[in-house]
């Protein structure tokens, strides 16, 4: 797989992970995503040998979830969730061998403690390879990603590597007319309009009566006001830490309509391409001074961003343009943090965590992948959908601006955004990537 990578010419450099649950079904089959089933010392001792096999062969390290969030095609809980301590910490004996490669994962931190601890076994098991662990404010357990951060600094106190990955801004869904999801998606009178090119759809629900239909039927679902107070229009440019009468709520308020008319109006409003964003998580207060505290923990490094995953749902590829403008230069509601820190945080720190270290500083003998900025300029606008997949399949993009050069390898590949042909990238070769790698 990797080999066939290596030969595709790209703009930029790719590296690749080897995932658990692939893993799990390629070992076990079809028992692999039965939760009630286990696998064997015979299965895991054949984990642990792939895992060495795929660290030799170049994959920077091993990706696991321990969330419900996380479903299959269909709907399934994925593969990973249950897996055991014995599985997990023969696949870490799999990096052991190899002498390289990191550790990826997140979970939902049911029993935070019992949790951690097998963490800290895996990276003790794995001979003390770094491991990075998603950390993230949950509405149901507002406290616990403290308590999470703590065991971390504890364990980095007591030399194991063990960082967390911190999301730039609220963690959310957005949703539009031509998103997977919205207010307005189930209702009967929508339904039949749903597969209708969209200009055709705005026609017909630009119509009062077809409003009202709606508009009532939505209602009568009973979505929570509640949600609708956590619901905000995101416009050009997005407002990712907005106050409360911005919301969809607040709104309707202040104009004296129902707030699900507000939602709808925005919606159909324009060209049909506006969404409405719903923050999920690390916005319990409504603002963002638990990600400004994550983010300046000693622990943690800047990840996250899905730009492919959940990708009719989740819009985050534009965190590192975000972390830059927010946290450095437009934060009104709160302190800011130095750009250098910054910068520094989401390229040398980084890449030293990921066992990279041919890159993120500007010095001889150093990758040379620079960014020219036009720091007034730089920016990113509203999530919009592209039908730009096989067979014309769709997937949410958020472009940015102020980027005045992107040099790839002493070359420049992107100027302005616009692609200069240039295809100097190349795939990472984990266990190539250095001597400390």
């Amino acid at each position: 797989y990797l080999d066939v990578i290596d030969r595709l010419p790209r703009a930029i450099d790719v590296g690749a992970q080897l995932p658990h649950g692939a893993l799990r079904a390629y070992v076990m089959g079809e028992r692999g995503a039965d939760h009630r089933q286990h696998p064997t010392e015979a299965e895991i001792a054949t984990m642990a040998a792939l895992t060495r096999d795929a660290i030799v062969a170049g994959a920077l390290g091993f990706t696991t979830s321990r969330t419900i969030n996380h479903k299959t095609r269909d709907g399934e809980l994925t593969p990973s969730l249950t897996a055991g301590a014995a599985e997990l910490l023969g696949i870490a004996g799999g990096l052991r061998a190899a002498g390289a490669g990191v550790m990826e994962i997140i979970c939902d931190w049911d029993d935070l403690d019992a949790e951690f601890e097998l963490l800290r076994q895996m990276v003790v098991a794995s001979g003390s390879r770094p491991m990075s662990i998603t950390v993230l404010q949950n509405p149901a357990a507002p406290t616990k990603w403290r308590r999470l951060l703590d065991l971390i600094e504890a364990a980095d106190r007591d030399g194991l590597p063990m960082r967390g990955q911190v999301a730039a801004r609220p963690v959310g869904l957005v949703m539009g007319l031509e998103s997977r999801i919205h207010p307005f998606k189930m209702c009967p009178s929508y339904l039949p309009l749903d597969e209708l090119p969209l200009a055709e759809r705005l026609v017909r629900l630009r119509d009062p009566e077809t409003r009202t239909a709606i508009v009532t039927e939505a209602q009568s679902r009973r979505l929570a006001l509640a949600d609708l107070a956590n619901m905000f229009p995101l416009d050009d440019p997005p407002d990712y830490e907005p106050l409360a009468e911005d919301s969809v709520a607040g709104r309707a308020a202040a104009v004296g309509l129902e707030p699900l008319e507000v939602a709808y109006d925005w919606l159909t409003g324009a060209d049909g391409h506006r969404v409405l964003y719903v923050p999920v998580m690390n916005y319990v207060e409504g603002d963002c001074e638990t990600t400004r505290e994550m983010l300046l923990s000693p622990s943690t490094v800047p990840g996250l961003g899905d730009a492919g995953a959940h990708c009719t749902l989740i819009s985050d590829g534009s965190f590192p343009t975000y972390l830059l403008t927010h946290w450095g230069r437009d934060r009104t509601r709160g302190e800011r943090i130095p750009v250098p820190w910054l910068i520094k945080r989401q390229t040398a720190d980084t890449a030293r965590l990921v066992g990279l270290h041919d890159r993120g500083v500007l010095a001889p003998g150093y990758k040379a992948d620079v960014n020219l900025i036009d720091w007034d300029a730089l920016g990113i606008g509203p999530p919009r959908i592209a039908y730009d997949l096989p067979t014309g399949g769709k997937r949410l993009l958020q472009k940015a601006r102020g980027y005045r050069s992107t040099i790839v390898a002493g070359e420049v590949a992107f100027v302005d955004g616009e692609s200069t042909g240039s295809r100097t990238g190349r795939l990472i070769r984990g266990a190539q990537a250095g001597p400390s790698s």
